[in-house]
């Protein structure tokens, strides 16, 4: 296939993505509805809904006009050769094949981060001030994007280093050497994201002894459940939304509660939540989901190696020779209408882990207190009560509030 042919299919690739996710945008902001429903109505009063419409609003506003940028500066690198370029002007003065490709996605990174911080100070300390949710500070803002580069580097500059290492030494097959290399990695974090990664950016501390602590423990013994690793996360440090969440395999496996959670929900309540982030370890979600991970990899890097020495990807985006990052952002681009529909697949998969884990929680504990908490986490976050159904099918990982209520219900 020529190059411009090529160009053109990732050209039409981007568009027709940036058009598809503008309309479902579109259709899910005009299926908002002015009447609470009434298995929310004792928990939302009209001025606290009210706000919950406009805050959505103004979210989807505002998503229509950073998608555009980003898809206005997509298109211009596509339609200048503005990738190819950058890889010249590195070429002049890099030699070596992994510290250009380094160099490479490091400058695309940062000068792409620089571009959209506007976007990003106004989401924070404009959007999410104005609805009380804001929590974090300039000089928190300005640590955690410093301390995101410097792991993006060494965890990202690490796998594309050996990446290129296997590509430029083996050959074709690299993608079985570095698949095995990717899953042990992805094993890794699960396994220690908690322990290791999450502490950088936030402080975790064991549940102290109390009645929460003991009905948590009087619960966990009654389904024989392992309990050693419950945290709480300082969450309202950045910002006053809530959740959990089970991370971890085996013995590293942890529940993180948020200490916004908690100050916001009855002994009852947080039970039933932990109850229900147990019931994904009963019910096998997280080896399962790493499994499908797993599958999705191997064969992304299969079809990856079939491509990755075409030079005629390289010349599509203006570069000069072949070069394997340059074929990267081709291949990524060309590879998304698969990678849409394996993470489609993943989500709804992820939506019927949630009933289950729901289900769970009303079958071994107090169906009540859980739905309890699901209105009142919707109306402190204030969810979209009524998302358009092909919506949530193209973008929801949990199933939307009034669902989840009718089947805890049934």
């Amino acid at each position: 296939m020529q190059p411009l042919t090529i160009l053109y299919i990732i050209i039409g690739i981007t568009a027709v993505s940036y058009i598809f996710d503008q309309a479902l945008e579109y259709i899910n902001l005009k299926s908002q509805r002015e009447e609470i429903p009434d298995e929310i109505a004792s928990f939302y009063d009209r001025d606290k809904y009210s706000k919950s419409l406009q805050y959505h609003r103004e979210l989807t506003r505002f998503s229509f006009i950073t998608s555009a940028f980003s898809f206005l500066l997509s298109i211009t690198m596509l339609l200048t050769g503005g990738f190819g370029w950058l890889d010249g002007i590195l070429r002049n003065v890099v030699q070596n094949e992994i510290v250009l490709a380094l160099a490479f996605f490091g400058v695309i990174m940062i000068v792409s981060d620089i571009i959209t911080l506007p976007f990003q100070w106004h989401r924070t300390f404009v959007i999410e001030e104005k609805y009380g949710f804001n929590k974090t500070t300039v000089k928190l803002f300005i640590i955690d994007k410093l301390k995101g580069y410097i792991l993006g580097a060494l965890i990202g500059g690490a796998l594309l280093s050996v990446l290129i290492y296997l590509v430029q030494v083996i050959g074709p097959d690299f993608w079985i050497w570095f698949a095995l290399i990717a899953c042990t990695f992805m094993l890794l974090m699960n396994m220690f994201y908690a322990s290791v990664i999450l502490p950088l950016f936030n402080k975790l501390t064991s549940l102290p002894e109390g009645e929460l602590k003991s009905a948590i423990e009087a619960f966990a013994r009654t389904v024989n459940f392992p309990l050693d690793n419950i945290f709480v996360i300082d969450g309202s440090k950045r910002s006053s939304k809530a959740n959990a969440f089970f991370s971890g395999i085996g013995k590293k496996k942890k529940i993180v509660l948020y200490d916004t959670l908690i100050n916001n929900h009855t002994t009852d309540e947080l039970v039933a939540v932990l109850a229900h982030e147990v019931g994904h370890f009963k019910k096998k979600h997280i080896v399962w989901s790493y499994i499908l991970s797993v599958v999705q990899i191997v064969f992304m890097l299969f079809v990856l190696s079939q491509m990755i020495f075409n030079e005629n990807l390289s010349l599509a985006l203006g570069g000069s020779q072949q070069a394997i990052h340059l074929n990267l952002i081709a291949f990524a681009i060309l590879f998304s209408p698969v990678s849409g529909v394996t993470g489609l697949l993943m989500s709804m998969l992820s939506r019927k882990n949630e009933f289950e884990a729901d289900a769970y929680a009303r079958q071994t504990y107090n169906g009540n207190a859980l739905a309890n908490a699901l209105k009142k986490l919707s109306v402190d976050n204030l969810s979209d009560l009524y998302p358009h159904p092909v919506y949530v099918f193209f973008h929801y990982s949990h199933p939307p509030l009034l669902k989840r209520l009718q089947a805890i219900n049934r």
